[in-house]
């Protein structure tokens, strides 16, 4: 139980970093938690429920992060398609899963490719 906590612990972190991003917003498309900005998903949270393993799917154009990302264990291109265009699904609950800083550091790169000049000027001001 204690990954299962410690993942749950992360996934909120990540949850509530990506929400304090300048203009977004989270929305439950498919029953599922996803972060937007400008009406675009930058990250994909699923759910917490415990009906699915917890994960993060982000979009890393970046070659390092996106191999970095790569190498976590159980990491794998997102389905749908969407791995061809960079998106990357990590899981939270597997030994070895990256920490939450690191976790974010992703999902603030996946918001960078997506969210309009304006925003991110606004986190760079921060």
């Amino acid at each position: 139980m204690a990954v299962a906590r410690s993942a749950l612990r992360k996934w909120e972190k990540v949850r509530e970093f990506a929400l304090g991003l300048p203009g977004a917003a989270e929305e439950f498309p498919w029953g599922e938690s996803v972060a937007k900005v400008n009406k675009k998903v930058f990250v994909f949270l699923g759910v917490d429920d415990g009906s699915y393993p917890l994960g993060v799917t982000v979009k890393l154009r970046d070659e390092a992060a996106h191999a970095h990302a790569m190498t976590c264990p159980g990491a794998e291109p997102a389905g749908y398609g969407l791995g061809r265009s960079g998106w990357v699904r990590i899981p939270l609950e597997e030994q070895g899963a990256p920490a939450a800083g690191l976790l974010c550091d992703w999902v603030e790169e996946s918001y960078r490719v997506i969210a309009p000049k304006r925003l991110i000027a606004e986190l760079d001001g921060h």
